[in-house]
């Protein structure tokens, strides 16, 4: 079993390049565009959970539309291709600071709050989105309206201790919305290297447990 499990982590570290994958299509209630979506320069992953690439990916481009969706309505993210490394999703909102616009702000300060994750399933064991190419959701009904930063994260976790990020931030306009006041937290700074979630072997011993990194997910 141990050779297995050593056969497996080679197989996933081989594979890890041409794995790589980019969130390029938002998906707002009835509008598709990736023209919202602030594109990463290229598909390699964020490694350092304390770097400012960890808000919006590693130098995005400027996005050239915000699209607006109705609170209570879905979202989704598309992929490029297919989640191939296993591990865990969420999807977070960042509420935009006063005098700025979804394209002006920089993501910086205490303005996010989760909506949705996708951690692991057992009995086999596997994550939620293995194999997917889509992760929808839903805008919270209660969620104030204005500005935001829809971002998602998904972390591959094919290499014991060296989690990989791979995130795209869409800028959009939340109306009819409500009045909620969800706890919020820093991007960088909401995890920390040593979380559980992100030192696990996946590989060997098969978890039994797992707790995807970052705050609880608020519904509204």
């Amino acid at each position: 079993m141990k050779l297995l499990a050593s056969l497996a982590v080679i197989a996933a570290a081989a594979q890890a390049v041409s794995a790589h994958y980019i969130w390029t299509t938002l998906v707002a209630g009835s509008s598709t565009s990736t023209a919202a979506i602030r594109q990463p320069l290229n598909n390699s992953p964020v490694e350092a959970v304390s770097s400012g690439a960890m808000t919006c990916g590693a130098g995005p481009r400027p996005a050239s539309d915000t699209v607006t969706v109705s609170a209570g309505s879905s979202v989704s993210f598309r992929l490029d291709n297919t989640l191939y490394h296993p591990g865990p999703a969420a999807i977070y909102l960042g509420q935009v600071p006063g005098g700025q616009t979804a394209a002006s702000w920089n993501g910086a300060g205490a303005n996010w709050f989760k909506i949705a994750e996708w951690g692991a399933q057992f009995n086999p064991f596997k994550f939620a989105l293995d194999g997917q190419s889509t992760a929808t959701t839903t805008i919270p009904q209660n969620t104030p309206s204005g500005e935001y930063l829809l971002r998602i994260e998904h972390i591959g976790l094919h290499v014991a201790g060296a989690p990989q990020y791979y995130i795209s931030c869409a800028q959009i306009r939340v109306t009819n919305g409500g009045s909620g006041n969800p706890p919020k937290v820093s991007i960088p700074g909401y995890v920390s290297a040593s979380d559980p979630g992100l030192t696990v072997n996946i590989h060997w011993p098969i978890p039994t447990s797992y707790r995807v990194p970052g705050p609880a997910v608020w519904r509204g």
